[in-house]
């Protein structure tokens, strides 16, 4: 083995596989670079740079993926002490000026002898290596650097068809304006042959931009300008064409032009298309300032007014003078701009694309009016957010509109639900009036059926009992009957009442004693003071005492306690007894029509009647709860009316 040298290393970078491996021999066969790896492009260059940190890279500029120039300050990025050398079959001097901006070491054409690349790539380095000796795959090979000159040759034409095959017009020109070479592109522009254009004068083809061609090769002559973009018809086509042409010069290492690099593209599409674009915001503008149901206008990005209609001038009230400048926040209620609701809606149109919504806005009279209201970003063709487009529309009477519809829908819904709820308690009525009045109208036709076939073979005590149940049945028909006939006057309000003075206490003991007699064993106690006056109907106020002590006496507890007393400048009448008190989820109905008898049987009549019989009086009925020690209470307040009143 021989002895080991300390070699430069170095990494080959370039699309064309033959190019890399014909480098890496070459560079190997003269023994002065360690050739460490090589790459297909810019971004396998850097990730190798990085992971190898060797001493050169030999970067081509054309590559797929990422070319060389953008790949060359992130090579000096990842490894700063690597120096970098440009390898391109472009020979324009702009070319190789870029690169040394960019911090290449040297640039290399590919149309240089690769006997002298090694040489050359030391001496970037500034290193004095030897010179190798002819190896002898070169003494055994003379032809080899023929085939190396074949495979160059090859590649560099690749770059030459870049250019034939572009699809925009290219051309060199001449630095008096001659063109000297030219693509079919451009040719094609202008409907002649390649060979037809060498040689002409290329003002000659600029119809009436002639002057300002030559005035701007003069420019470029003179180092004003380095880049001239010109827009003009072009003589010739039948068809009269729009180019952009973009002429550059070709410099020299003393940065002097050598010749000029023209590019001409068809533009006669994208103006047709860019006028009728102005053409159709024209008129849209004129159909934004002319409508008058809307108010259109632009925001800037901090919600300032830019704009202003005809629509928004109508309705809001401010001319374009007064308003515009102005935050639009002038347009919310005072309790809007306090919680900064006009900078929310533009931060939710920023991060949704739009905001919509309906609400309260402010004429510059200080009216309030119902808008609906569409914020919508609005971004340039770049994508840079620069304002917002607002349109607002007074919906004040479709509101109202909507408004009362609702209303009457909602009245609706509420007359058919009342409707429903009557149909049922109608048929809930006769269904337990059916059943109260099958028992007793039983007792009484089975009770004069026995009485009448057996009378001389009952017992006395047989008969009498027979006959206390008939009397019992004949009475809870005329309660019954008079609860129907007094719940039918309620409700078609033709009640009428006998006025006079009836002492309550009075009514109230006489109520108990004959619940007494009903039912005998049966504890019902009277708790009631004197002169408690009321201006009432004396059969109606007993009415009421006789219900409330029979609802008692059939789903309460004993004792039954009726008490009377005076409250102020009120009579309160009260029935509670032993038991635990209503449940919670009837007391809200226990006063309405039908509704206890579907729980605990009877009419679901006797405490409607109570509640409509004590408003009749001037007066109330409730139901109070059991607090503490003091039992549930069925409770009818009167107002009082002196003896001398």
């Amino acid at each position: 083995m021989g002895e080991e040298r300390n070699r430069p290393t170095i990494v080959v970078v370039d699309d064309a596989a033959e190019v890399r491996a014909l480098v890496r021999a070459r560079l190997r066969l003269s023994d002065k670079l360690d050739v460490v790896g090589g790459a297909a492009n810019g971004a396998e260059a850097v990730e190798l740079v990085r992971q190898l940190r060797p001493t050169l890279v030999l970067l081509d500029v054309s590559m797929p993926v990422m070319d060389g120039l953008e790949a060359l300050p992130l090579i000096l990025e990842a490894s700063p002490g690597t120096r970098v050398v440009m390898y391109s079959g472009f020979q324009e001097q702009g070319l190789a000026h870029r690169a040394m901006a960019l911090g290449a070491s040297a640039f290399l054409e590919k149309s240089m002898a690769l006997d002298d690349l090694a040489e050359d790539l030391l001496a970037v380095l500034g290193a004095d290596a030897p010179v190798a000796p002819t190896s002898p795959l070169e003494t055994q090979h003379p032809a080899a650097d023929d085939l190396d000159r074949s495979i160059l040759r090859e590649h560099l034409e690749r770059f030459r068809e870049v250019f034939e095959d572009a699809a925009i017009g290219m051309a060199t020109v001449t630095l008096a304006g001659q063109i000297v070479r030219a693509n079919r592109t451009l040719a094609a522009l202008f409907e002649l042959s390649v060979d037809d254009l060498v040689g002409v004068p290329f003002a000659d083809f600029t119809a009436a931009s002639a002057t300002a061609v030559r005035a701007a090769l003069a420019d470029i002559l003179a180092g004003r300008r380095r880049v001239v973009k010109i827009e003009h018809e072009i003589a010739g086509p039948a068809v009269p064409l729009q180019v952009r042409t973009t002429l550059a010069p070709v410099l020299d290492s003393n940065d002097r032009p050598l010749y000029l690099f023209l590019q001409m593209e068809d533009v006669t599409a994208q103006r047709g298309a860019e006028e009728e674009l102005r053409r159709s915001e024209d008129r849209f503008r004129l159909l934004v300032e002319t409508v008058e149901d809307y108010a259109i206008f632009m925001l800037s990005p901090e919600g300032l007014i830019e704009s202003w209609n005809a629509g928004a001038q109508r309705t809001k009230g401010y001319t374009a003078d007064e308003i515009i400048g102005q935050h639009f926040r002038v347009f919310y209620p005072p309790e809007l701009q306090e919680s900064q609701h006009p900078e929310h809606e533009l931060v939710m149109a920023l991060r949704d694309g739009h905001y919509e919504e309906e609400g309260w806005r402010v004429r510059k009279d200080g009216t309030q009016f119902w808008a609906n209201v569409v914020i919508t970003t609005v971004r340039n063709g770049d994508g840079r957010h620069v304002g917002f487009a607002k349109v607002t529309r007074d919906v004040s009477e479709r509101r109202a509109m909507l408004q009362e519809r609702e209303a009457t829908s909602a009245a609706l819904t509420a007359a058919n639900a009342r409707l429903q709820q009557v149909a049922e308690d109608q048929a809930h009525f006769l269904a337990v009036t059916a059943h109260e009045l099958r028992t007793p109208v039983g007792v009484l036709g089975g009770t004069a059926d026995t009485l009448a076939a057996h009378w001389a073979d009952l017992e006395e005590d047989e008969r009498d009992e027979l006959l206390a149940g008939m009397s019992s049945s004949a009475g809870r028909l005329r309660r019954l009957l008079a609860d129907l006939l007094t719940a039918s006057r309620l409700q078609s309000s033709a009640l009428q009442l006998d006025l006079a003075a009836v002492d309550v206490g009075a009514v109230v003991d006489t109520s108990v004693a004959t619940a007494q007699r009903t039912h005998p064993g049966a504890a019902i106690i009277a708790d009631t003071e004197r002169d408690l006056v009321v201006q009432g109907d004396g059969q109606r106020l007993a009415q009421i005492v006789d219900n409330l002590v029979s609802n008692a006496l059939a789903h309460g507890v004993p004792p039954v306690v009726a008490s009377a007393r005076r409250i102020g400048d009120e009579i309160e009448v009260a029935v509670s007894d032993a038991g635990p008190g209503v449940q919670p989820e009837m007391s809200e109905r226990l006063f309405e029509r039908f509704s206890t008898g579907r729980a605990a049987g009877g009419t679901g009549l006797g405490l409607y009647i109570v509640r409509q019989l004590a408003r009749a009086h001037g007066g109330d009925a409730t139901y109070r709860r059991p607090e503490g020690s003091e039992p549930g209470a069925f409770v009818v307040l009167l107002p009082h009316s002196p003896p001398n009143a």
